[in-house]
């Protein structure tokens, strides 16, 4: 029988799992449910935690100076070098100022999430906390990089936007990876070393085409994450870039490029995979992202002005397309195919 204290966690986790997880995510908690149950735990607690660090992250009427010690705290909290009460009193403060309902409660879930991570098995433990490392690790880096929202200011560098994708996203499919091998019979066709990397370039390509997707609301808040060096060689700065969409256009279209030919690594990575539940978890992403793509191809220098996202009446057709075909290998071809004329 179990004690009244597992049967209180028992029920937290369940929540989480669900009507937190629901509501702070989108393609992603369907994602989740389409997995076997080994992996349906560690896989949302790591999001659940990545998305509470993001929202102290992006708490605007905080100071960055505040949220940066904020986050290094949390980060400690989770790595278990700091006290669980502290963290809990220390992003407390964040909970009010949440114009989002479901980011206030997760806020305020944090006690929870806390303590699941503690009845975790060791393995899946000691991921969730490296992935939780690089991942607060490269929001930490955005808020020194973006310190003045008043100026718009670009990375230097494309090493350093291959760096911010690695750290908030290359680092999960690495995660995912590790896990799939670990908790799945027969994972994969290629070595656990061929998917890892195909895992963190999968996962990086994602988050350019979120940077791809985001680039207006981006600039409108002082982040550029196009480098300087090749905005210079074009003669543009990046406060020219909305007023002038048209000359970015090059820069642009070739970052597009850049996030296709790293989303055929999603296409590769989820081929190799023989559990159809995990296949069909793991490509709605990728199809996700191919679509985008599509339609920032279409905005063209509109893209900058207007939100662009796939509705969830396509997201529910590409979930319903995985189920009818059992996630074989030659329908997710097709779609992809079409979403990449």
């Amino acid at each position: 029988m179990k004690s009244p204290a597992e049967v209180r966690v028992g029920l937290s986790i369940r929540k989480l799992q669900t009507a937190i997880l629901r509501s702070v995510s989108r393609s992603f908690y369907l994602s989740i449910r389409l997995l076997p149950a080994q992996l349906r735990e560690p896989v949302a607690l790591a999001y659940l935690l990545a998305r509470t660090t993001d929202t102290v992250a992006d708490t605007t009427r905080i100071s960055r100076t505040v949220r940066t010690e904020t986050l290094k705290m949390l980060s400690n909290g989770i790595q278990g070098t700091a006290s669980r009460g502290v963290v809990i009193d220390l992003t407390a403060s964040f909970v009010p100022l949440q114009e989002n309902a479901a980011e206030r409660t997760l806020l305020r879930s944090l006690p929870d999430c806390l303590e699941w991570l503690e009845y975790m098995a060791a393995a899946d433990h000691n991921d969730i906390r490296l992935v939780l490392e690089k991942i607060t690790h490269g929001q930490m880096l955005d808020l020194e990089r973006f310190d003045n929202p008043t100026a718009i200011r670009a990375l230097q560098a494309a090493a350093d936007l291959d760096e911010y994708t690695y750290l908030v996203a290359g680092c999960v499919g690495e995660f995912w990876t590790r896990l799939c091998f670990r908790h799945v019979r027969d994972f994969a066709s290629l070595s656990e070393d061929e998917m890892l990397a195909l895992g963190k370039r999968y996962g990086m390509a994602l988050q350019l085409i979120n940077v791809l997707r985001d680039a207006g609301s981006d600039l409108r808040a002082g982040r550029c994450y196009f480098p300087e060096e090749e905005l210079s060689a074009a003669d543009l700065s990046a406060a020219q870039i909305l007023s002038e969409p048209a000359r970015f256009q090059p820069i642009y279209k070739r970052w597009t490029k850049k996030a296709q030919d790293e989303l055929e690594c999603g296409a590769r990575y989820s081929h190799a995979i023989r559990n159809r539940r995990v296949r069909a978890a793991t490509v709605l992403p990728a199809l996700i992202g191919a679509r985008t793509l599509a339609l920032l191809r279409d905005a063209s220098t509109t893209a900058l002005q207007r939100k662009i996202k796939v509705r969830r009446s396509e997201v529910r057709r590409m979930i319903l397309s995985l189920a009818a075909t059992f996630a074989s290998r030659k329908p997710i071809d097709a779609m992809f195919e079409r979403f990449s004329r």
